[in-house]
């Protein structure tokens, strides 16, 4: 059984190895407990029976023959310990470990409900956008914003690793869009430019107090004539 996928270029050495990166190889020898497959590094690498297919594998010799080539997948490599651990089974393109709040992604709508969408990511369980995270307005259909097999851009909002559950949001991308934008509409002023800007905005500030003390100072002149007029009658 071989695996017509392109794979990555074989790297010289196995120190240029690194987690997730696809391989082509050649199985050399089978054992009970997996496979060794040569990737051209000079090193075999093992693919344990565990990581031959996503479901339970009995034996090796059920899924890959001795010679045959196949594609594979870096699980784990230590140069200094000249040890390789391979994989047949594709990894996930997003960890849990690689999530993070405030990241955005690119993903693939699977599922719709009345409380919002799930997104594929790439995580090993689509993200929830909730419904009142899909726009900046009241969505009354989820159905009105997003339909099954749209890509979508979302953000992150938390992650519960425990639970299996990635809260997203596609609201979040709209606000700092607008944000944006208000920040682009504002003039770009160099330092000297706004401190002149900021000393004539004090001294119009200053005239108005003046010209209101003086109008104040002139009332009170006013009122204080025309109580002497009245006395004097």
């Amino acid at each position: 059984m071989s695996n017509d996928v392109e794979a990555t270029p074989v790297p010289p050495r196995l120190e240029d190895l690194q987690p997730k990166m696809k391989l082509t190889g050649t199985v050399k020898k089978i054992e009970l407990f997996g496979a060794f497959v040569d990737v051209g590094v000079g090193r075999d690498g093992l693919v344990h029976i565990s990581a031959l297919r996503p479901e339970r594998v009995n034996q090796v010799g059920d899924v890959v023959k001795e010679g045959e080539t196949i594609t594979v997948w870096v699980r784990k490599v230590d140069p200094k310990a000249g040890r390789l651990d391979l994989t047949m089974i594709e990894p996930l393109a997003v960890d849990w470990s690689d999530l993070k709040a405030g990241q955005i992604y690119t993903g693939k709508v699977v599922k719709l409900e009345k409380f919002g969408a799930f997104v594929d990511i790439g995580a090993e369980r689509p993200g929830m956008v909730h419904i009142s995270e899909m726009a900046t307005y009241r969505v009354e259909d989820v159905s009105e914003i997003t339909k099954v097999g749209e890509e979508i851009q979302v953000k992150v909002l938390g992650v519960d690793p425990r639970k299996k559950q990635i809260k997203l949001s596609m609201k979040a991308l709209d606000v700092v869009e607008e944000e944006e934008v208000a920040e682009a509409d504002e003039p770009n002023l160099t330092a000297m430019q706004l401190a002149f800007q900021r000393a004539q905005e004090g001294r119009v500030a200053a005239g108005k107090g003046k010209a209101k003390f003086k109008g104040n100072r002139r009332e009170q002149e006013d009122i204080l004539r025309r109580t002497l007029a009245t006395r004097r009658k």
